[in-house]
């Protein structure tokens, strides 16, 4: 079974200029009930539907299982997804050894950055870039599946 451990941060500073990638994302939600998320999502010019289970009690780790799949397959299921879509732009930024990876979130969710850091163990160590901010790991109202049906704007 494979299982994604990361941690996640609202970002308080400039991040764009260390970032060596980005990329436009957009995705939707077949299920969004927390015992299992299926989402469909564009990212750049490749479709993935992916699988997530029930999160740790600290939020930190999840059951994860992904799939490439044609983006005309993924345009097809958005049609059926749950109302709300998420439209953000992916940044990767190296800092200490590790790839943070930074949401910047339009439409309803404008306003919202978010980063995430995946890890090899739950208690694993790492230097933070003084860009990163408050903690939000387990915190699901920042869950991208929660974002859809109660976004940032309504906060």
């Amino acid at each position: 079974m494979a299982k994604e451990i990361e941690r996640k941060f609202l970002v308080k500073g400039e991040f764009k200029s260390a970032a060596e990638k980005q990329m436009r994302i957009t995705q939707g939600y077949l299920s969004s009930v927390p015992e299992r998320t299926v989402r469909v999502r564009i990212k750049g010019e490749k479709g993935f539907i992916t699988i997530k289970g029930i999160g740790s009690s600290s939020g930190a780790s999840r059951y994860e299982w992904e799939k490439e799949i044609p983006v005309s397959e993924v345009n097809e299921l958005l049609e059926i997804c749950e109302p709300g879509v998420i439209d953000k732009t992916r940044y990767q930024v190296p800092f200490g050894g590790l790839t943070f990876e930074v949401d910047e979130f339009y439409g309803d969710n404008d306003g919202l950055t978010v980063a995430e850091v995946e890890l090899s163990s739950e208690d694993q160590a790492f230097d933070k870039p003084e860009w990163l901010g408050e903690e939000v790991t387990g915190d699901v109202k920042y869950y991208n599946s929660m974002l859809m049906k109660n976004p940032y704007k309504n906060w």
